[in-house]
């Protein structure tokens, strides 16, 4: 099931990994969500997360040709890429610790 921005389903994926993510700002709460969409508006990709845990918001992140090239290349560290090939399938991870 693909859930795009803007839908009114906004429930977990059933069998999908979800999105971890903490900010200085909320302390040391963390929130869960998944990946909706990823648009271009103008110069800028906006990524959209809708979050589910423990609040439901939608968050959008624009990111420019620059970010972009950037997480292009911290993707493609060999690190990075070893994670990506021995992880593909895996759809229920554990927890990641502190971070």
């Amino acid at each position: 099931m693909v859930v795009r921005a803007g839908d009114d389903n906004q429930g977990q994926r059933e069998g999908d990994a979800l999105m971890r993510m903490r900010s200085t700002g909320l302390g040391k709460t963390e929130l869960v969500g998944e990946v909706n969409d990823l648009a271009r508006m103008g110069d800028y990709l906006v990524l959209h997360v809708r979050t589910t845990e423990p609040v439901r918001w939608h968050v959008r992140t624009a990111l420019s040709i620059g970010d972009l090239l950037q997480v292009i290349k911290l993707l493609l560290r060999p690190s990075n890429l070893f994670f990506i090939l021995t992880h593909l399938g895996k759809t229920k991870p554990e927890p990641p610790p502190e971070y």
